[in-house]
Order: C-alpha cells, then structure tokens, then sequence
C-alpha cells in the first residue's frame, strides 16, 4: 500500500474516498482502495477483472475531468473481515460493494456494482 494515500480504517470510509478521489482525478488511488483481483461491474453487464482492467476503467471515465457528487450512505452490514456497503446517490441510484478487512485492519472492496451515471461537469 501506498504510505501516502488515506486508507479505510471502516468500510464505510471506502465511499468518502472514492469521490474524493474521482473528483481529484487519482486514478492510482481509486485503484488502491481495490483488492488486487476485485471485481467491478461495468454498464451493459460488463466487468473489469483486477487491478490493470480497474485502472483503465477509472481512467476512461475520468477523461475529461467530471464531478462527481456524494451520496448518503446507507446502513453497512458487517459478517466477520466482510461488510456489504452501498449508498444513494443524489439521483436515487443506489451502489453496492463488498469490501474485506485485510491484515492490516484496512478496508479495500473485493466486489463493486456502481452507478456509472452520467456526472456533473
């Protein structure tokens, strides 16, 4: 792990960073707060497989410097190292994701089912 980047000390940190990162255009970041092999679902029932496919998904999307908004976060469900995070964006549109607590008592998502909504430019 990067010793520079904040890193989820609660799954429920995973979503404020995201949109951080997003809007300061970190694809380095965005793809850290990922397991190495997670999975993140694309539109049109795609999916990006690890780290390499996450990178360039993030780094298409960030093209042209979009922002992108908060949503509320909705009720994180905790199974052992395993918590299910989801939250409502200002549209209605509700993301969902999986994250795992590493060894080091960090969060990074494993499974990842976002909203690819066009953002605020």
């Amino acid at each position: 792990m990067d010793a520079d980047l904040e890193h989820a000390a609660d799954p429920e940190d995973l979503s404020r960073l995201i949109v951080v990162r997003l809007n300061t255009g970190d694809v380095e970041g965005l793809v850290a707060l990922y397991e190495s092999d997670a999975v993140l679902a694309l539109p049109e029932d795609g999916v990006a497989n690890g780290s390499e496919e996450i990178r360039g998904t993030f780094e298409r999307l960030l093209e042209g410097r979009p922002v992108f908004e908060p949503g509320s976060h909705r009720p994180t469900l905790r199974a052992g190292k395993l918590a299910l995070t989801s939250t409502r964006l200002p549209d209605g549109t509700v993301t969902v994701e999986v994250a795992r607590q590493q060894d080091d008592g960090t969060w990074l998502w494993v499974i990842d089912q976002p909203a690819f909504i066009p953002p605020n430019t």
